[in-house]
């Protein structure tokens, strides 16, 4: 999809709120209401826009998992068990020292802990886990730059 200067305002609007109206779109995109209407309509069925979301506070925990073997085998094996447990938000493939980036939720130290002793170190392959608490947040964006 081709996108002009209207769309990119759309699209920068909607990621700084994603309840905004679309007479606050319209204005805002300096297009009529029913125009800002279809526009948003197109950027969701081209794919631009996925998925509208709430952003909920969260406590971050960062834990990094190294496999036994980086097979393609054993990579799959170990995507397909991450990806079922509800407390793992994310999850990256990495280059470096460990195999596996992990954002995850807990409640408080004995939820980590529990995630931790019952889920992660029990996954497939797994032959090590590390685990970061963050401190407090730096930056946390949401949008991405659309120029």
């Amino acid at each position: 999809m081709t996108m002009d200067s209207h769309d990119l305002i759309l699209l920068r609007e909607l990621q700084r709120n994603g309840r905004a109206t679309n007479v606050e779109l319209a204005e805002k995109a300096h297009l009529s209401e029913s125009s800002c209407q279809r526009r948003v309509r197109q950027l969701e069925a081209a794919g631009a826009i996925e998925r509208y979301a709430a952003v909920v506070s969260q406590q971050a925990v960062f834990v990094t998992i190294t496999l036994e073997s980086q097979s393609e085998a054993a990579l799959k094996a170990f995507e397909r068990e991450i990806a079922a447990i509800p407390e793992v938000m994310e999850c990256y493939l990495m280059t470096g020292s460990a195999d596996y980036l992990v954002r995850v939720v807990a409640r408080d130290v004995d939820d980590l802990e529990r995630i931790h002793s019952t889920r992660l170190t029990r996954l497939v392959g797994v032959s090590r886990v590390t685990s970061s608490i963050s401190m407090r947040q730096v930056v946390r964006r949401a949008d991405l730059p659309v120029r």
